[in-house]
């Protein structure tokens, strides 16, 4: 009769060790099997939905490369991830015009989060006149020079951040149509109400990310302790991302510059910037030949330093507004078209806008 021998110590650990290892990853691919399909419309969304579900899953979104989120189309292929979405986090109408229709009539089945609606954000209003709106003509009124922030407010606190498809009313007050027919030019078209490009304050990304995470939790139970100490940590890198921002940006504050769409609104107010004005008052239409002298005009008198252009846009328009001044020219990414998607894109986009500013208006 054969005898078994006793595995040496060095054995048994090894094999403790390797049933310890087989137990953690089993674990992780079946967190991975479970985790929510969540689907973001921009990729500063995806970014904070990422540093959300890091070791849990990863969201995918709709809208990447220098496409504008204004009139996208979408692809076979995403309307089928809309389709088998659990979660869909966007901005709202104002901003991704396009993808209303879709959320409504492709992802039914997914809880639709509308981050504009989330309680306690800092709204700002797009801003009119005095470089920024349709040519006030004299007597018209001296319309809103954009800064003078009474109108900014935090969200009204009956809003849970849910987007309702059936019977949701956006209200006048908030939204401009931004459904109709852009064909008319920008003369005939301009924003009004609220700004939509709310994630560039590091402020309201905490909000947005802190909705995305009670989302999270509530569709996966199973996971809402990872989501909430993922939030902790995004949340503390934010505030060190503010404060070297503002480091960043405290020499050239006071300095003019002119931004090729009113989308930096939120940047600006809370680094302490001002803007000038834009090129454009509507980023969909090139603007009119009066609309470029006026906004050449601005350059000179008001001492413009640096015109931003963006990479979604033709950067021939800067130039051809340049002509004739000594302002320097650079590009602003909104968006982080160029840049990889993942937990650390957030970040990166924002101290790219820094740095860019900084280095432009400084003359460095």
């Amino acid at each position: 009769m054969s005898s078994l021998k006793p595995l040496s110590r060095s054995r048994r650990l090894a094999s403790i060790l390797g049933l310890a290892t087989a137990l953690s990853t089993a674990s992780a691919a079946a967190a991975l099997a479970d985790a929510p399909n969540v689907v973001t419309s921009i990729k500063p969304l995806q970014s904070l939905a990422a540093s959300i579900m890091e070791g849990v899953g990863t969201p995918s979104v709709l809208i990447d490369g220098a496409a504008s989120p204004h009139g996208y189309s979408l692809k076979p292929s995403q309307a089928s991830q809309l389709q088998n979405a659990n979660l869909v986090f966007w901005i709202g109408e104002s901003l991704e015009t396009s993808l209303e229709k879709p959320l409504s009539s492709l992802a039914g089945n997914a809880d639709v989060v509308e981050l504009m609606q989330a309680k306690g954000l800092h709204l700002v209003p797009f801003r009119l006149g005095n470089g920024f709106g349709p040519h006030v003509h004299e007597g018209e009124g001296g319309g809103h020079d954009g800064h003078d922030h009474d109108e900014a407010h935090a969200h009204d606190a009956g809003h849970d951040g849910h987007h309702d498809h059936e019977g949701h009313d956006h209200g006048a007050a908030d939204h401009d149509d931004h459904g109709q027919d852009h064909e008319g030019g920008e003369e005939g078209h301009h924003h009004e109400g609220t700004d939509p490009h709310l994630w560039l304050d590091p402020e309201n990304a905490r909000i947005m990310a802190a909705t995305m995470a009670d989302h999270l939790a509530a569709a996966d139970p199973a996971n809402a302790g990872t989501y909430k100490a993922n939030f902790d940590k995004l949340s503390a890198r934010l505030s060190e991302l503010e404060a070297g921002i503002r480091t960043e940006l405290e020499p050239v504050q006071g300095k003019t510059f002119v931004v090729f769409h009113d989308a930096y609104h939120y940047f600006e107010d809370r680094f302490g910037l001002a803007a000038s004005g834009s090129i454009t008052l509507n980023p969909e239409s090139p603007p009119g030949a009066d609309r470029i002298r006026e906004i050449q005009q601005r350059i000179k008198t008001d001492g413009v330093v640096c015109v931003f252009g963006e990479p979604q846009f033709e950067p021939k328009l800067v130039s051809v507004v340049l002509e004739g001044t000594d302002a320097r020219m650079a590009t602003l990414d909104p968006l982080g078209t160029g840049l990889t998607n993942g937990p650390g894109l957030y970040a990166e986009l924002l101290q790219g806008i820094a740095k860019t500013m900084n280095t432009c208006l400084s003359g460095k």
